[in-house]
């Protein structure tokens, strides 16, 4: 077990070790000009390695270039190494600067990829950018829309690509600066690679050969604020959208036979029904009822009109329009089938009522208008019975000459939807009007409202992959576990169509040429197999640049059973860039078998790149794409707020690294700062970062940074091939502390695995101010600094802080890689041939260091200590004597810690650190009392009790503390009270001296 240590910490700083300056003492016949000070006997720590770096962001350049930070991937890639890790990287926009959500995604990445090349794995990981898509040609193009409109598709690609080539160039310069390890020169993809191009029409095409890619006329999520169809994955919710919603009346036109029966000869019967959209009112082709529920005939006591609406809706909606309803009839909704309304504001369009499992009676009336062309419920039903799908709106969201006169040309988010609103009230069919608020989607780019519209596009028939996606997710390890796996099956499980086609130019091109007459798409192997020879020699630029006759040679029309190209078209969409990023694992994984370790990306990755990869790779080859998916939060204000740059609290990575120009407010922190912010947050959840955040995370790094320095000062002059000392020669308190060693590293060795960077950081920062700052390195600098250099207790104690610096650099190399190799380069123990610390191996323990039964004896022997220090009214143990009388079971144990009756260096006095300990067993209490009590007026004893862990029983187990002022006098040297006199330091002083002292 690790135990809390109490009482003060090491000094680590050689300039505050200056209180072992005294005045000079001189040895018998020496004379006064060959003097020495009592210090310059004295081992203090000597080390080259500053306390805290003076410029961190400079400094770690240095170590940077100096460590072969450069070099270092290319030549873990060049080691034979049994095991291999490939950690595909999720490629980031290629749209903007480096942010804070980089850094978390980038430096988790690089903390696990160091970790396993120190392992003994060798590390695959590629880079990668998502160069096309909206998000980059939104930014490229500054005049938005109209600019879309005048340039040509060949200069709005030359525009989108030099933005992102200039944005690449830009956020891999940050990720170098933060030391994530890659070969950066040559080892990186980008989607607008040639290659990587062509690789996804072949995705694509073996997609479409077995079935699962196809084209149709359906309803689709469209922004007309970016002109182009968008997937789900691309919308983000606002949930205090305001709609100006409506209760319009259908009047009946037929009653079906049964609904006769029941309502009788009343007339001017209308159904009720409730949109938040009324623009789609034009498009309607039929009104829908749930044939299981109940439906009411009512009377409205205000104005006496007969409304048919659901049972359990009455009640509701008589509240909403402010009136009362009678129920007249009650009948099951079965009984309108077969009957007909009259459409609002169309005469003489007649509008079907039909059975439908989408009508909610949550809201509304239980009568839902249904308008195929708008949405994908509606669009079902229109399917089932064969309805008409007419789009009268356009691209920009304007309605068509098809809408009619008074609509043609107008928004349907202003004053389109406003002109209907205003012919419902025309007509007398306009029951109530309300702002409603409620959740709408909106383009996750431009933040726009959007719109659901039927437009011919291709798609992913999800429905033929799912079940088998979703199977292989169980398959898959997940972290954090259970959440992320059952987020991702919701997403894909509720997937039934993936629209993959877009309406701009920025993008790979479908392969797809369309037959002038009669709108036939032609799409074989041939045609694709000769774009992709194209593309991989010219890019898909030759989409635009190349005349048909290159495009759709005469051989590949002619077996198509064509006989001109004049025939043909070439298709104007490209591909979803979710599908440009989705067949990464084609493009980038072929060494790997196409197969990754691990995927580690953004939870919002779970409508995105998991999914979208999952599908293609489920498609084309039946499995998955990782072996494993690490999903990570997003990066919160440290209030909790969402950064914005409207509110100011953004947090600039490079700015963290290299400071801003007032270093009061904008320190450089560096980049371990950044890196340890990252491994101590709780990344599956919300990541806060802040000033405060930083502060204390700097202040980690140099709580740690000190105790490494303090370490490299004490093994000055050590050399472990000549100076170790064997297990079985060390002190019980040296193996005590390789056995606490040796639990740590297992701990965050375990921790390491499973990915648990939080628990390596508590574990290492437990250690090193419990364990090491407060306990080990306090209580031994005496015998560091004062026994004889080459004494085995010294030379013992430094074994054991060779051990503890060499588990501590590897535990921290991973996080901290620039402080880790800063330590290798100012460590005077491993001889002439320094190398990198990551070209070193993972620590290594042995297992004999492991030895549980020293727990007790330091269990009781820190209880002892702690008692004696609550008892001392000064902060110096070294000012007292203490006499310990111990019940048996006590004093058998501390016997192991001094085997004589009085001592001034056994372990148990190290321990106690005050000048003399003298232990008796409890029998000789009253006699040795009575002599320490005639020392001085001021003894003070207590009586105490320790528990002690017996056969598997709990004991309390007493002993008495006398705590006297000490008995000898004050050596100069060593500032213990054991000098017989004043003038001379003691014995043990004197003969280290007598050796190391120049007569």
């Amino acid at each position: 077990m690790l135990m809390t240590w109490k009482k003060v910490s090491i000094c680590c700083s050689i300039r505050t070790c200056q209180r072992w300056q005294t005045r000079p003492f001189f040895l018998p016949g020496q004379r006064h000009a060959s003097s020495k000070k009592y210090s310059d006997t004295i081992l203090l720590p000597k080390t080259t390695f500053p306390i805290r770096p003076k410029n961190p962001a400079a400094e770690e350049v240095e170590i940077q270039k100096v460590c072969g930070f450069a070099e270092l991937y290319s030549w873990q890639r060049q080691q034979y190494r049994q095991k291999d890790f490939v950690l595909h990287d999720g490629p980031p926009y290629a749209n903007g600067d480096p942010h804070v959500g980089h850094a978390l995604n980038k430096i988790l990445k690089d903390v696990i990829n160091r970790y396993k090349l120190l392992r003994g794995y060798r590390v695959d990981y590629r880079p990668g950018w998502d160069c096309h898509g909206l998000p980059i040609e939104l930014k490229a193009l500054s005049k938005g829309r109209d600019s879309f409109r005048s340039l040509q598709p060949l200069q709005i690609r030359n525009k989108a690509k030099q933005f992102a080539e200039k944005a690449i160039k830009n956020q891999m310069d940050a990720f170098r600066r933060w030391g994530v390890m890659a070969d950066w020169e040559h080892g990186c993809y980008f989607t607008f690679d040639k290659e990587y191009e062509a690789k996804q029409l072949e995705v694509f095409y073996k997609m479409y050969e077995k079935g699962y890619i196809y084209q149709d006329f359906k309803p689709v999520f469209y922004s007309p604020s970016s002109r182009t169809a968008l997937a789900e994955a691309e919308l983000e919710y606002k949930e205090d959208h305001v709609s100006h919603a409506v209760y319009a009346k259908f009047p009946m036109s037929t009653l079906s036979p049964a609904l006769k029966d029941i309502v009788g000869g009343r007339r001017d019967i209308s159904v009720l029904t409730w949109t938040t959209l009324p623009w789609t009112i034009p498009a309607n082709e039929a009104m829908c009822y749930t044939p299981s529920h109940e439906y009411s005939l009512c009377q409205c006591k205000t104005t006496g009109q007969l409304y048919i609406l659901a049972t359990e809706r009455v009640e509701a909606t008589a509240q909403v329009l402010g009136t009362h309803f009678e129920v007249l009839n009650t009948f099951p909704g079965s009984a309108l089938e077969g009957s007909t309304c009259q459409h609002p504001t169309m005469s003489g369009k007649v509008s079907p009522l039909l059975p439908a499992q989408h009508v909610s009676m949550t809201k509304g009336t239980g009568l839902v208008h249904t308008a195929p062309a708008h949405g994908m419920e509606d669009y079902t039903v229109a399917l089932a019975f064969q309805l008409p799908v007419l789009t009268m709106i356009d691209e920009d969201g304007k309605y068509t000459d098809q809408a009619g006169p008074d609509l043609n040309g107008r928004n349907i988010f202003t004053d389109g939807n406003e002109t209907v609103v205003e012919q419902l009230r025309l007509a007398g069919h306009l029951v109530h009007e309300q702002n409603y608020k409620h959740s709408y989607p909106y383009d996750w780019r431009t933040k726009k409202p959007v719109f659901i519209r039927a437009s011919l596009q291709w798609f992913v028939n999800t429905n033929s992959i799912k079940d088998r996606a979703v199977d292989l997710i169980d398959g898959v390890r997940m972290y954090p576990e259970g959440t992320a796996a059952s987020s991702l099956k919701a997403w894909v499980s509720t997937r039934n169509y993936w629209c993959i086609s877009r309406q701009r130019v920025w993008g790979v091109p479908i392969p797809v040429f369309y037959h002038r007459q009669s709108g036939k798409p032609l799409l074989t192997k041939e045609s694709v197999s000769h774009v992709m020879s194209l593309v991989r020699s010219q890019g898909t630029d030759c989409w635009w640049t190349l005349p048909m006759e290159e495009l759709l040679p005469g051989d590949i029309i002619r077996k198509a059973g064509y006989s001109d190209v004049s025939e043909f078209e070439k298709g104007a969409d490209i591909l979803d860039i979710w599908f440009d990023s989705g067949v990464s694992w084609a493009a980038v994984l072929q060494a790997s078998g196409r197969v990754a370790d691990m995927y580690l990306e953004g939870k919002d990755q779970h409508g995105g790149w998991f999914q979208s990869s999952l599908l293609t790779s489920v498609a084309v080859t039946g499995s998955a794409p990782y072996r494993s998916v690490f999903v990570h939060g997003f990066a919160m204000a440290e209030d909790g707020t969402k950064m914005s740059k409207s509110l100011g609290n953004v947090v600039d990575p490079n700015l963290v690294v290299s400071g801003g120009k007032n270093r009061d407010k904008q320190p450089a922190y560096g980049a371990d700062v950044l890196r340890w912010w990252v491994a101590g947050s709780d990344v599956h959840s919300h990541v806060y970062i802040g000033n405060n955040i930083l502060n204390s995370a700097r202040d980690s790094v140099l709580k740690v940074r000190r105790i490494l320095r303090f370490l490299l000062g004490n093994l000055s002059g050590f050399r472990p091939g000549e100076h170790t000392v064997s297990y079985n020669q060390l002190r019980p308190l040296d193996q005590y502390m390789l056995h606490v060693l040796y639990q740590y590293a297992q701990k965050v060795t375990d921790a390491y695995e499973n990915f648990h960077f939080t628990k390596v950081q508590y574990l290492t920062l437990g250690l090193v101010t419990k364990e090491l700052s407060s306990f080990y390195l306090n209580i031994t600098k005496d015998r560091l600094y004062c026994d004889d250099q080459s004494s085995m207790g010294r030379r013992g104690c430094q074994t054991v802080q060779f051990h503890i610096l060499d588990v501590l650099t590897k535990t921290l190399a991973p996080v901290l890689p620039h402080l880790s190799e800063e330590i290798y380069l100012h460590h005077t123990c491993l001889g002439d041939e320094v190398q990198s610390v990551f070209k070193s191996g993972w620590f290594e323990t042995d297992p004999a260091w492991y030895r549980p039964d020293l727990e007790p004896l330091w269990r009781v022997a820190d209880d002892v200590r702690d008692a004696f220090n609550r008892q001392i009214e000064s902060a110096d143990p070294r000012l007292y004597d203490v006499a310990i009388f111990a019940s048996s079971t006590v004093y058998d144990v501390l016997k192991v810690l001094q085997t004589e009756e009085t001592s001034c260096t056994s372990d148990l006095c190290e321990m106690m650190m005050s000048s003399f300990v003298s232990l008796h067993h409890e029998d000789h209490q009253g006699n040795s009392a009575s002599s320490v009590s005639q020392q001085s007026v001021s003894n003070v004893s207590q009586h105490q009790s320790v528990i002690l862990n017996t056969d598997g029983s709990k004991q309390s187990a007493p002993f008495t503390l006398h705590v006297s002022p000490a008995s000898h006098q004050k050596c100069e040297r060593c500032r213990k009270y054991v000098a017989a006199s004043p003038t001379t330091p003691c014995d043990r002083c004197l003969a280290v001296m007598a050796d190391s002292w120049a007569t």
